[in-house]
């Protein structure tokens, strides 16, 4: 059975998805928040998310490097995403490269379905959940939570970053109370307890596999260290009802815990150094902006 969103094209959805996307730049929250090194913190909450999905999980069960190379992939994950958002023109053809890529993906599940990577569902999915991890993210780890404008503005940007992905129109919630009802819905009526999202919790606080042997001893009690407060942060990023079909526990202390810890990542972050508190390509994209300005500063104030 091949997994499909079940929703004919129309000629206005046809039309409608041709939509040309819009880099982002200087004065966009994606723009200010997707580079920081803390917007990784919600990655694996997302990622559970993502693979929860049945088709989501089966393609990265059978075609993922994500058990024998968890850091090579999640290298080459962040420098996609900083693409998205600080490559400029490069951000557009990053999405049809990732489009390109993931075309010839498709894998059976134990039920012998075929899921292929690029039906409607499923890349949405992974797109959609970002709105999530940014909402939730602002409310954990940001100095403060979003006010409703920012929140709107985030959304907007977040569905136009799906126009990057080449996500079709259709399958973008025109309104922020859209997207929740789509959200809920997916959570509840969607998501599966995938082997594979138990794998991702069952691997935090273990040394990488790729990490060499005479090295392990000395990586161990900071896998664990780390394990710990990845696992904290992921099980309470997720939603209730992915908890609850995860058969993972939360307790109001396991509450009180994340909420101290967002504090202290929420206060210190930006106290930091741009060059510190923001990835590479991120960063180089905000020093090229701010040369352009001053260059554009400069040739407007020349002698005429």
């Amino acid at each position: 059975m091949t997994v499909t969103d079940g929703m004919p094209k129309s000629p206005s959805a046809e039309k409608e998805s041709a939509r040309e996307p819009v880099p982002f730049g200087p004065g966009s929250v994606l723009w200010d928040t997707m580079g920081l090194y803390t917007s990784a913190i919600a990655g694996n909450g997302v990622f559970i998310l993502q693979v929860m999905h049945p088709a989501i999980g089966t393609v990265v069960d059978r075609l993922s490097s994500f058990r024998t190379d968890p850091l090579g992939r999640a290298a080459r994950s962040f420098a996609s995403v900083q693409t998205w958002v600080y490559g400029g023109e490069a951000a557009i053809e990053e999405g049809r490269r990732l489009r390109e890529m993931h075309k010839p993906l498709s894998a059976v599940d134990e039920d012998g379905n075929r899921h292929h990577a690029l039906s409607a569902e499923p890349w949405a999915w992974v797109h959609l959940t970002g709105f999530y991890a940014a909402v939730t993210a602002s409310r954990y780890f940001a100095p403060a939570p979003l006010t409703p404008d920012e929140e709107q503005q985030v959304f907007d940007e977040f569905m136009n970053l799906g126009r990057i992905l080449r996500v079709p129109e259709r399958m973008l919630p025109k309104t922020i109370p859209d997207y929740w009802d789509y959200f809920d819905d997916m959570v509840a009526n969607t998501l599966v307890p995938h082997k594979v999202a138990h794998e991702v919790l069952a691997q935090m606080g273990q040394v990488p596999p790729n990490v060499p042997g005479p090295l392990r001893p000395a990586v161990a009690p900071l896998s664990a260290a780390g394990g710990r407060l990845g696992r904290l942060i992921t099980v309470g990023t997720l939603p209730a009802e992915a908890r609850r079909k995860l058969g993972v526990s939360w307790t109001a202390s396991d509450e009180r815990r994340l909420k101290v810890a967002g504090q202290l990542i929420g206060r210190s972050t930006p106290l930091l150094p741009e060059r510190v508190r923001y990835m590479p390509i991120a960063y180089r994209a905000r020093q090229a902006a701010r040369a352009r300005e001053r260059l554009e500063r400069t040739l407007a104030q020349r002698p005429m």
